[in-house]
């Protein structure tokens, strides 16, 4: 068996590309065997005596099977998982896609004048101090105050008309009182 090292190391080079990417042409051997200058494997390679092998396929099919079911959530217990649940998930992104998604919801609020600004100062600060676990307990904790101060609102008004009322029967009552002072003064 004749030893074949330069002509694969020149076809190597000649054909851009690795020692065990070429192909040498088992029943040429000794006319591959006489080529001695990279002219001459050029040569050998133009006829197909030597070969650059095609690139084998390394197939994604298997990985993207993979990532689908991982999508639906299989292959994620816990024999699956290295890392710590704060790793995997950080707690911190997740307070503050929470904290933004409240602080957007109050501050859209206070554009549409559903808030004023001491209001959202307010639940600001709650917002702030994790009070709401999501907007959906802001927004029943926003309507709640909402209907107290309505209620609130209502009662003052109430006070203050019974107040009135009260001060007409006061002013009737000393206008009677003076006039039948005056009858009494008028008739003695």
């Amino acid at each position: 068996m004749v030893s074949l090292k330069l002509q694969k190391r020149l076809a190597a080079s000649v054909l851009k590309c690795g020692r065990n990417k070429v192909w040498l042409d088992p029943n040429e051997v000794n006319d591959i065997s006489m080529a001695n200058s990279r002219h001459t494997i050029r040569k050998l390679a133009k006829d197909g005596l030597i070969i650059r092998k095609p690139t084998a396929i390394h197939s994604r099919w298997r990985t993207r099977q993979r990532m689908l079911a991982k999508r639906k959530g299989r292959h994620c217990g816990l024999g699956h998982r290295k890392g710590t649940k704060n790793a995997r998930m950080p707690e911190k992104k997740l307070w503050m896609r929470r904290i933004r998604i409240l602080r957007n919801l109050i501050r859209r609020f206070r554009k549409a004048r559903k808030l004023d600004k001491h209001q959202y100062r307010t639940l600001y600060r709650q917002i702030k101090g994790n009070s709401f676990k999501n907007k959906r307990l802001l927004l029943e904790h926003i309507l709640k105050e909402k209907e107290k101060q309505n209620r609130l609102q209502k009662m003052n008004a109430q006070a203050e008309h019974h107040r009135n009322q009260k001060k007409l029967k006061l002013a009737k009552r000393k206008e009677k009182i003076a006039a039948e002072e005056a009858k009494f003064t008028s008739a003695s």
